[in-house]
Formats: C-alpha cells, sequence, structure tokens
C-alpha cells in the first residue's frame, strides 16, 4: 500500500509575464529578451570567474527535458537518461510510454524542462535567460507527469539510476501528495545516494497557505537540502512550506525559464527554487571538487542572506547568495552556525560581573546610589525653578 504513494511536481502555473506582455504559459513559448529578477540579484559575471559548473552533472527527476530547446540541447546527455514511469501511463496524444523505451528527453508536461532550464540552460543570444550554472551537464529521469501518477518506489529508482549515472547533484521538484511517510524504499534510496556524496536538493513544498506546517518527503529526510521558496523582498512566498526541516530558500515567485519547443515562461513554486539552489551546488563542486555533500550543503546555508543570525523555519537558514557561497569559501565548512557565533538566533546571555563584595553590600551600594541620584535630581529641578523665578524679577526691574 505504502509502495503506491503518489507525488506531485510543485509548481504553480499562473498567468505568466513573459517579455513585458501578460500571457498564458504556453509550449512552445515567447522568447524573454531582458534579464529575469532572479539573475539580476546576482552578479552573474563575478559568479562565472569562480565557476560555470563545467564537469559537473545534475540529474532532474522530473516529468523529462526536451532537448528540442535551444538552450537545453548541449546540456543533456540523452545517454544518461531513463524513463522510469509506470508502464500504463500515456503520453498527450494518448499513445502508451512504454517504460524503457524512451532516454528522458521528451517532456510532455513542461515541469521537468522548466527544471532543467534553470539549472543549466547555455546562455543564447536574443535573451537574458540563462541558467544558474551554464557548464553543468543534465541527466533527464523521466518519472512523473502531471497526473502524479509517479510512485515512491519510481522516484527511489529513479534516484538509484542517477547515482548509477554518476550524478553529483540530483534535483527533485516534487514531494509525497499526502503528509504520510512514504515507502521505506525512498528513504533507503536517498541514503544510498548521500552514502555516495551525491547532493539530494527537494522542494520543501507549496502548501504553505494559511500557515499549514507539514513535512514533506524527500525534503524532510536527513541529509536532504529542502529548498523553500522566497519573494522579490526575499521573504518567503506565501505558498511556500515552512517547517524545522527547511533548510533554505531561493527564488521562486515570477520565475522565468525553458519550455517544450523553445522559448520561455514564468511560473510559481518550491519547484522553482530547489534547482536554483542545485545549481548553486554544481557550482561549488566544480571549484571545490573534493569537498563532501554535506560541506557543499553546509556552505550554502552558512552563506545564505538572513534577516536573522541564525535559523528560521520559514526560509530556514536564509535566501541562497551564489556569489557569496563561491567566494567566503576559504575553508569547507561542516554545519551552519549563527553569524555572530550562535547557534540559534538567540539573545546572548549577559557576563556575570564580579564585584568583590556580598550580596548585603552590593544591595546597600545599589541603596545608595538611588539616594545620591535622587538628590541630584531634587537639586537640578531646584535649581532651574530658582533660576526661572530669578530671570523673571531681573525682567520686572527693568520694565521689560
Amino acid at each position: 500500500m505504502a509502495a503506491a504513494t503518489t507525488f506531485t511536481c510543485l509548481g504553480l502555473p499562473l498567468p505568466a509575464v513573459v517579455a513585458d506582455t501578460p500571457t498564458q504559459c504556453t509550449y512552445p513559448g515567447e522568447v524573454y529578451g531582458g534579464r529575469p529578477w532572479a539573475l539580476q540579484r546576482v552578479l552573474l559575471d563575478e559568479l562565472w570567474k569562480q565557476s560555470t559548473g563545467k564537469g559537473i552533472r545534475v540529474a532532474v527527476i522530473d516529468t523529462g527535458v526536451d532537448v528540442r530547446h535551444p538552450q537545453l540541447k548541449e546540456a543533456v546527455d540523452a545517454g544518461s537518461g531513463a524513463n522510469l514511469m509506470p508502464r500504463d501511463l500515456k503520453d498527450a496524444s494518448g499513445n502508451e510510454v512504454e517504460r524503457g523505451k524512451e532516454d528522458g528527453t521528451t517532456d510532455v508536461v513542461g515541469h521537468g524542462t522548466k527544471v532543467a532550464g534553470i539549472i543549466a540552460a547555455r546562455p543564447r543570444a536574443g535573451t537574458g535567460f540563462t541558467g544558474l550554472a551554464p557548464g553543468a551537464t543534465i541527466i533527464p529521469v523521466q518519472q512523473n507527469d502531471a497526473d502524479g501518477n509517479g510512485t515512491a518506489a519510481t522516484l527511489a529508482e529513479a534516484i538509484d539510476h542517477a547515482v548509477e549515472q554518476e550524478a553529483d547533484v540530483i534535483n527533485i521538484s516534487q514531494d509525497t501528495a499526502k503528509a504520510a511517510e512514504p515507502t521505506p524504499l525512498l528513504r533507503q534510496a536517498v541514503e544510498r545516494a548521500l552514502a555516495a556524496q551525491v547532493v539530494v536538493v527537494a522542494s520543501a513544498g507549496n502548501d504553505g497557505l494559511g500557515g499549514n506546517v507539514k513535512k514533506t518527503y524527500p525534503a524532510s529526510y536527513q541529509g536532504v537540502l529542502a529548498v523553500a521558496s522566497s519573494d522579490r523582498n526575499n521573504e518567503r512566498a506565501a505558498f511556500s512550506q515552512s517547517g524545522d526541516f527547511v533548510g533554505v530558500a531561493a527564488p521562486g515567485v515570477d520565475i522565468v525559464t525553458t519550455v517544450p519547443g523553445g522559448g520561455h515562461c514564468a511560473d510559481n513554486g518550491t519547484s522553482f527554487s530547489a534547482p536554483y539552489v542545485a545549481a548553486v551546488a554544481a557550482l561549488i563542486k566544480a571549484k571545490h571538487p573534493r569537498w563532501t555533500a554535506q560541506q557543499i550543503v553546509a556552505q550554502i546555508q552558512q552563506t545564505a542572506e538572513r534577516s536573522t543570525p541564525g535559523y528560521d523555519r520559514l526560509v530556514g537558514w536564509g535566501v541562497v547568495d551564489p556569489v557569496r557561497a563561491l567566494t567566503e569559501d576559504d575553508r569547507p565548512p561542516t554545519r551552519p552556525v549563527a553569524r555572530e557565533g550562535l547557534d540559534r538566533a538567540e539573545a546572548p546571555t549577559p557576563a556575570e560581573v564580579h564585584l568583590g563584595e556580598s550580596a548585603d553590600e552590593r544591595d546597600a551600594r545599589l541603596a545608595t546610589y538611588v539616594l545620591v541620584g535622587g538628590g541630584v535630581l531634587v537639586a537640578v529641578i531646584g535649581g532651574g525653578a530658582v533660576a526661572v523665578r530669578d530671570a523673571r524679577r531681573r525682567a520686572g526691574a527693568t520694565g521689560g
């Protein structure tokens, strides 16, 4: 029964704004000519001086990745892809999708193509959109569809496939449709990936409206970097799931990215925050190939932008800062800590002051301070009154 747990892709399709014109997201889409806001907040030239993610393999376990898109054709390793969906699924034309007979490079939903573009879309003339790690390589794993027919068992299989294909980073922009923990097969697959030093990044979930808090999977598993969504003000997006499992946040509102057939579209959701972070993980891994998965995750969290010194269950350790993650990297951290040296954003404990006196002596001294202070205050007030009185008398004497 548990193996039949279904998973949902975590995009929130809304009317998109592409090329400054409100449109409905369609495939293929219009080409976005400007630089999307989520990339404007990053000094890309400075970032890419440090790393482009070259040589790093990022598995996108999703609805497939459409290699017809000109910005993705050179980014995807089709030979490493796989179709791991249940046998009885059909594509948009009603044709049966035969398991294992497709390499993950077809995407009739569009979700996986959007995720892949955020990670590794190649720069192209005519658009300011590009992947954050344009040197990385995508491993396309088709494991789910628009109706959430992917299961925990097929997701576990997809994770194992990604590890077999030597993925350095795995992005999972989906979670369980219900709050129940799925089959242990999924947790075991995640643990195998982590043991192989693969960075596993997952969406935190989109059920945050109304303050809902629930654990989502695989994001809640120990060692997985769970990503929430932030808005243009670096605050939690209203839909973004919160909880003590959230590791970090990243832009997830009005995110422009690639769509099947070519062009771009804007979308919302933690689905598109996770690949933003997965791309940063790829950049760090390329620059520091000897760092462990745990160190890469800790670096992303430690260098994130925060409004509090330590951890916040709404956005984790803060909103990811790609440039800081690649430049404040003199030594690999093992875990994130509060910037002021605290484990949490708590007020520091005042240091004890030893005055070399007994409690009675201290009380007597403080009482003296109060009496003296009160006397000074009375004298000041009295002196002020006398000065005012004298000034009035002098004014009367001169006829003023």
